[in-house]
């Protein structure tokens, strides 16, 4: 049944892809058998990619291409396709933004940014949704999260910002240990020279309240120097770039900033409930 209901959702780039992998095995005269043993998989799961029944992972098209891809690179490129095309459909269109930002400000109320997940983070997260998903789909979705992390080693260098409530670093998504970890990789994240990562205290601003109680935004400046705001709630998404719409926003969110506590003394207190946790 998971077989079937994966063909009929498959999307275009994944049928594309199953096709090129079949028309490419086909003229290296090989079997599904023989190409799987090659790429350390089974002859059922390259039939399973052909067919549209279980899409094609990054690592098997990884293995596809150095075996079958001619040196032309055409697996290659189809991962980016296939990687935004699991993504929630609210998501695609900011995900294909931020591959390509040279400067990503994000402002976070309940959850660590995606960028910084771990994995184990993720998978927690996903995994612990309503309504719950599969968990062929769960690890699909924790796969294309992942892969969005190359934008940290992108040419040109991003720009990266994070500024999160304190709350979030309190909260033990996935169990303690989870939590501890994820702290210690934000503290790793915070070592590269184009991020930085801010903490807004609990008590900051009057009376409990602060620039960000509107809730979370992400904003992004464009290879083209255009800026937007991408906002996102219980499964929806709205991608602003009408400038005075977006003006307001980065004025909300340079206030956030300047109520947030400063990188060192943010990384400090991190480092220090890690070590509580």
């Amino acid at each position: 049944m998971a077989s079937q209901e994966n063909k009929d959702r498959a999307t275009t780039a994944a049928q594309l892809t199953s096709d090129i992998v079949r028309l490419l095995r086909k003229m290296s005269g090989m079997t599904q058998e023989e190409l799987g043993a090659q790429i350390g998989y089974t002859g059922s799961a390259i039939s399973a990619l052909e067919t549209g029944a279980q899409p094609a992972t990054e690592k098997m098209l990884d293995g596809l291409e150095k075996t079958i891809g001619c040196g032309m690179g055409i697996l290659t490129t189809a991962k980016k396709y296939v990687r935004l095309d699991k993504y929630p459909t609210f998501f695609k269109d900011f995900a294909r933004l931020e591959q390509q930002a040279l400067t990503l400000l994000s402002f976070e109320t309940f959850l660590v940014n995606g960028l910084f997940q771990t994995e184990e983070y993720a998978r927690a997260l996903i995994g612990g949704g309503y309504p719950p998903l599969p968990d062929h789909m769960v690890e699909e979705l924790v796969e294309a999260r992942m892969a969005r992390k190359a934008i940290f080693d992108r040419d040109p260098m991003p720009l990266i910002e994070l500024i999160l409530e304190e709350a979030i670093l309190r909260r033990p998504l996935g169990g303690w240990d989870i939590m501890r970890n994820q702290l210690k990789h934000l503290l790793e994240c915070a070592e590269r020279p184009n991020v930085t990562i801010q903490v807004l205290p609990l008590d900051r601003g009057l009376r409990g309240a602060h620039a960000g109680v509107r809730g979370p935004m992400k904003l992004v400046q464009t290879p083209d120097h255009r800026m937007m705001v991408y906002l996102e709630v219980q499964d929806t998404s709205n991608l602003l770039s009408e400038p005075a719409e977006v003006t307001r926003h980065f004025h909300r969110y340079a206030m956030i900033r300047a109520q947030a506590l400063g990188p060192d003394e943010s990384l400090g207190l991190i480092e220090r409930l890690a070590g509580e946790l």
